[in-house]
């Protein structure tokens, strides 16, 4: 049997087996490796004509080429934007959403880089699989949106300096990721005890707000009563009383890279808040915690129609790893007749949301990249307003849907998998999928679960109640036949006048899904979230 045949033989007799030693089935040929990519002629082109043995060490060669491009691409970037005579504000900003981004992705890469050194030759341990794997899924969706932002100005023609490398470096990233999709450890994943128990109030006081003294806040894990890890505690406050005045002060003052030793809490106490906030990438495990949905509230009304990208119309965006925030309303008040105006973006890795409100019309909550957890939020929109491509799962959140703009449809949700071998998708657990008062009497108003923005995209609402508001199709096209065999869309055991699949779309993408098919898109499977919710003190169920 052929090396390529007995890998799909493996794959499929075990889609979560077991770790597996390439280099003892044989050399690999570089014509083999490639054939599983998205392009293998391109992939050859960037293959060494002797043999590397193994997926593994085709895929190491090809994650360094990428970051030699990443640094290029970067300094084309960097020279482009120096030109300013020549820029339109729409291209400029689109420009500084491409140079973070490819900055992002450098730093994407050499981790990648770093974790496969880290580890032998032909094996990679789960957790380092689920890293890089998120980390190269990352750097497709870092490009992509740098290319939708440049369209988007009218900025990039075929010809144009920035077209080629642009398109090439796309193509480079997705064949490192098909590579190393193929050689990493496919394993069974461990599901949580469905009886075991994490604090399920996180000690709220009467109003449900989050009742916090540092050092105080505990989680039950193993029967064991541990206290959240913090490394110190400052306050906002607008009226003088507190450490800051603004949350991007204290967001400054923040330590940078931390983690160590535990969360940097940033207490925001009650007030609106008439900022534009950002987390950077430096500043690692920083927990924000206000007084409450309604109560601390962060607003602002960047949108597309007054000249701002969708990435930079944010209110509030987030990019450090392992961010938690609990007890924060976040606003977008554009409004509909402005198009896509984002409350949130995250794009931070092992971050958390609890007991948070996002409110907004079109594209409300930009679920960005990498791995996020929602628990008992609530997300207001219209038209995708739960947009992305991050692995996120949400759990217990309500989703209420608003009146859109005359003509317009609503849709929950619109993710942005790109690539079939990114482990991205929206994952919505034992949700609440309503009409906000102001759209309850417009029965004429259609509303659907989802539409597919990306040809892989992937999305499942299981458990959940779904309100009559949902069109009898549950889902939507996003233009023609595009993306409607190449999408999943699962619906698994929902509840409520909306959620009967009887007159539902026959697209080949779409499923009923089994409890082994919903299985995959748990908390423990999907996000590995066992391995690092533990300790944020959020509850969940694995």
């Amino acid at each position: 049997m052929s090396v390529i045949p007995f890998i799909f033989v493996l794959t499929i007799l075990f889609p979560s087996s077991i770790s597996l030693n390439l280099s003892a089935i044989g050399p690999v040929t570089p014509d083999h490796a490639c054939t599983f990519t998205t392009d293998p002629d391109f992939c050859q082109s960037l293959l060494p004509s002797d043999s590397l043995n193994n997926f593994y060490g085709y895929g190491q060669h090809l994650i360094k080429k990428s970051l030699q491009q990443s640094y290029a691409f970067s300094s084309l970037i960097n020279e482009t934007i120096r030109d300013k005579a020549n820029l339109t504000p729409l291209a400029a900003a689109a420009l500084n959403d491409c140079l973070l981004l490819s900055e992002l992705t450098t730093d994407f890469l050499v981790s990648s880089i770093s974790t496969l050194d880290s580890c032998d030759s032909t094996t990679l341990a789960e957790d380092q699989a689920d890293l890089v794997q998120t980390l190269l899924s990352g750097i497709i969706t870092n490009r992509r949106t740098c290319l939708d932002g440049l369209t988007q100005a009218s900025f990039l023609q075929r010809g144009h300096k920035l077209y080629a490398p642009l398109m090439n470096g796309s193509l480079l990233y997705s064949v490192s990721l098909a590579m190393l999709a193929n050689s990493r450890a496919f394993k069974h994943r461990k599901t949580m005890n469905p009886g075991r128990k994490l604090l399920e109030d996180l000690r709220v006081g009467r109003d449900g707000a989050p009742r916090w003294v540092n050092r105080n806040i505990f989680h039950f894990a193993s029967g064991r009563r541990m206290a959240l890890q913090t490394m110190g505690s400052v306050v906002v406050a607008q009226d003088g009383t507190g450490n800051y005045r603004t949350i991007s002060e204290a967001i400054a003052a923040a330590p940078a890279n931390g983690g160590t030793k535990g969360y940097y809490v940033i207490n925001v106490k009650a007030g609106v808040y008439k900022e534009y906030v950002t987390i950077p990438k430096s500043k690692k495990y920083i927990m924000m915690v206000g007084d409450g949905i309604g109560k601390t509230i962060i607003t602002g009304s960047r949108n597309v129609v007054d000249g701002y990208t969708t990435f930079n119309s944010a209110t509030f965006a987030v990019l450090g790893e392992g961010f938690v925030a609990i007890g924060i309303t976040v606003r977008n008040t554009a409004g509909p007749a402005k198009h896509q105006a984002v409350a949130v973006r995250n794009g931070a890795d092992l971050s958390t949301f609890y007991k948070c409100s996002f409110e907004g019309y079109k594209d409300t909550l930009y679920t960005y990249s990498m791995r996020q957890f929602f628990r008992e939020c609530d997300i207001y929109g219209t038209v995708d307003f739960i947009f992305g491509n991050a692995a996120v799962v949400f759990q217990n959140c309500n989703m209420y849907v608003r009146l859109p703009s005359s003509g317009q449809f609503n849709t929950v949700t619109a993710q942005g998998r790109s690539d079939r071998n990114q482990n991205t998708g929206t994952s919505i657990i034992n949700c609440n999928v309503a009409a906000t008062s102001d759209l309850a009497g417009h029965s004429n108003v259609r509303t659907y679960l989802g539409r597919p923005w990306r040809q892989y995209s992937r999305t499942v609402f299981m458990q959940s109640n779904l309100g009559s508001l949902i069109n009898p199709a549950g889902w939507s096209p996003w233009s023609g036949s595009f993306a409607l065999s190449t999408l999943y869309y699962g619906e698994y055991a929902n509840s409520g006048p909306g959620a009967a699949t009887g007159g539902r779309v026959k697209w080949p993408g779409f499923h009923i899904m089994s409890s082994s098919d919903a299985r995959r898109f748990t908390v423990s499977n999907f996000i590995q979230g066992g391995n690092w919710l533990p300790k944020t003190t959020v509850p969940f169920t694995g």
